[in-house]
């Protein structure tokens, strides 16, 4: 048997979340959708699939961890009590894979063994019709403006969805569900094998009608009785204010449609913010920069600023220096889902001039003989 963090490639203390990204990208990398009729995919998906479905439940988790086989993935490992004893011949230190009789190995005759009995077979459950769609996952660009005043966009999403034609069902309108004429309604296939155990029966899970025991009679013929086709849909989505870049919202009922009615997966759109020329957003903060004279540092000034909100008013009090950062509060971005607001920190830079008058270049002049200062000759003032 596989190792169940290898096949979702995580490490074995991965925390839940990261067990569900890896299946999400892991689903929808090898979905048989799109790899029709590729048996190899269709092998991979059902193992990433049973990977999480022990993974992602803390109970099956540690009892795989502990025996390494939950008691249904065709190792020894039972559900507690005698099967757990075991510890798991496929994946504890009896490995019988390296000897073979005939087309069966000890690890299938072991397995039939223990599932069954000479002569007669416990059976297997039948497999639910029902299943849950996958997510879906995609990307969006918004302006830098939308994400702070929020928005409503809409998409359209690609995806297999349930067959209005017969309603999941997989069944041509007007035709009935009839016995599946391979298993007879029980939804297994019986073989009898002799082993050197004796003669063992063994089951498994009928492939005409995945242990439902049921077919149609006639299948839909838009989906071909798989229950599900592709869709174009168009999707709404509100963006509320103060989302940030690489944020992620969930659509419920969004994702694909579930197969032969089950609930639809879910829809998941992360954003990525296109960023502003004129502001640096720092969580709900709003950074920027002002550029004020010389003159408006040393004696002081009124400025306009401009926020995302408009324009401002601050006082540069005389003697400001270069880097100086005033503080507009509550004109940066809103909190999601709140009234509450960031703030709007301007930082001063002081502009030299470069090309001065012959007025401009007396005055300078002028001031530098009253301050005592010695100005090198050459320089703007002369």
């Amino acid at each position: 048997m596989k190792d169940l963090y290898e096949i979702l490639g995580i490490k074995k203390d991965a925390s839940d979340s990261e067990i569900k990204t890896a299946y999400r990208k892991l689903a929808l990398q090898w979905h048989p959708d799109k790899h029709q009729g590729e048996k190899e995919v269709e092998q991979k998906f059902k193992e990433i699939n049973m990977a999480y479905e022990v993974l992602s439940d803390k109970k099956k988790r540690q009892q795989y961890d502990t025996f390494g086989s939950t008691g249904n993935q065709g190792g020894f490992g039972g559900g507690g009590g005698q099967g757990a004893g075991f510890g798991g011949f496929n994946g504890g230190g009896f490995d019988f894979s390296g000897f073979s009789d005939g087309s069966s190995n000890f690890a299938d005759i072991f397995e039939s063994f223990f599932n069954g009995s000479s002569g007669s077979s416990r059976g297997r459950k039948k497999k639910s019709g029902a299943m849950r769609g996958n997510d879906i996952e995609t990307n969006i660009k918004i302006p830098f403006e939308e994400a702070v005043f929020g928005c409503e966009k809409e998409l359209e999403i690609t995806k297999p969805d349930v067959c209005k034609n017969c309603k999941g069902t997989g069944t041509e309108p007007g035709s009935s569900i009839i016995t599946c004429p391979t298993c007879r309604g029980t939804g297994e296939i019986r073989a009898v094998r002799n082993t050197i155990l004796g003669q063992i029966t063994t089951s498994n899970t009928c492939d005409e009608c995945n242990g439902e025991g049921k077919v149609p009679e006639k299948k839909c013929t838009a989906c071909h009785g798989s229950t599900r086709v592709r869709v174009k849909e168009n999707v709404k989505v509100r963006i509320p204010a103060g989302i940030d870049n690489g944020s992620t919202i969930r659509l419920s009922g969004k994702g694909e449609g579930g197969f032969k009615n089950g609930p639809s997966g879910d829809l998941y759109i992360t954003l990525q913010v296109i960023p502003s020329k004129k502001f640096v957003r720092d969580g709900y903060d709003i950074h920027s920069e002002a550029e004020i004279h010389l003159v408006q540092a040393v004696l002081g000034a009124e400025i306009d600023i401009e926020t995302i909100h408009g324009k401002e008013k601050i006082v540069i009090p005389a003697g400001t220096e270069d880097g100086k950062v005033f503080k507009l509060k509550e004109k940066g971005v809103t909190r999601v889902n709140s009234d509450a607001m960031g703030d709007h920190l301007v930082k001063i830079r002081i502009k030299i001039p470069t090309k001065l008058s012959g007025k401009e270049k007396e005055l300078y002049a002028e001031l530098a003989k009253e301050a005592k200062i010695e100005v090198k000759k050459g320089g703007i003032f002369w």
